[in-house]
């Protein structure tokens, strides 16, 4: 590959529809009816999920995105957590397949106002490649892995695994 600044690309800049991404169904989306007053979402957004997998690794990912009243998803921030790393970055740990596990997604900070009409909408999966590099699913490196596993993956929503998005919510003047 060879660059020449003087042939630049040039990409538009604006938030992409996230919709046909949502209708794949390999994501779980989930949606707050539309808002009957304007909120503010300012500051760093967690989320807690419970899961299990059928493989010793996985990706959970995860976007917070604003819908706007004629469907347009907008992605607002987004996140990911590789099972190996869930609880230490310098010792990665492998899962047991079937095991449920706590996982914590950092979507990262953002600041945006959601008009009235608009509803909010968390996507989950385990992959966002090419915004994130792939896992394959095995306790291999991705670099020497050449055969994916497939993962069944399971989120838990119950009252012994409450998964929750924390959300740092502001009043609007």
């Amino acid at each position: 590959m060879a660059f020449v600044l003087r042939r630049p690309l040039h990409l538009k800049p604006r938030p992409h529809d996230q919709r046909p991404v949502e209708e794949r169904d390999d994501h779980l989306v989930h949606s707050t009816p539309a808002l009957t007053e304007d909120l503010e979402v300012t500051g760093p957004i967690t989320l807690e999920l419970f899961a299990s997998s059928s493989a010793v690794d996985t990706d959970f990912t995860a976007k917070f995105v604003d819908v706007w009243p004629d469907g347009f998803a907008q992605n607002l921030t987004e996140g990911i957590v590789r099972a190996r790393y869930r609880d230490s970055r310098e010792q990665p740990q492998f899962m047991n397949p079937g095991q449920t596990y706590k996982f914590t997604l950092d979507l990262w900070a953002t600041s945006n106002i959601s008009r009235k009409g608009h509803r909010l909408r968390l996507e989950v999966s385990s992959s966002n490649f090419p915004r994130f590099d792939r896992n394959l699913n095995t306790s291999e490196d991705g670099f020497s892995t050449r055969q994916p596993v497939a993962a069944t993956n399971v989120i838990f929503h119950d009252a012994q695994h409450l998964s929750a998005l924390i959300l740092p919510i502001v009043p609007v003047p």
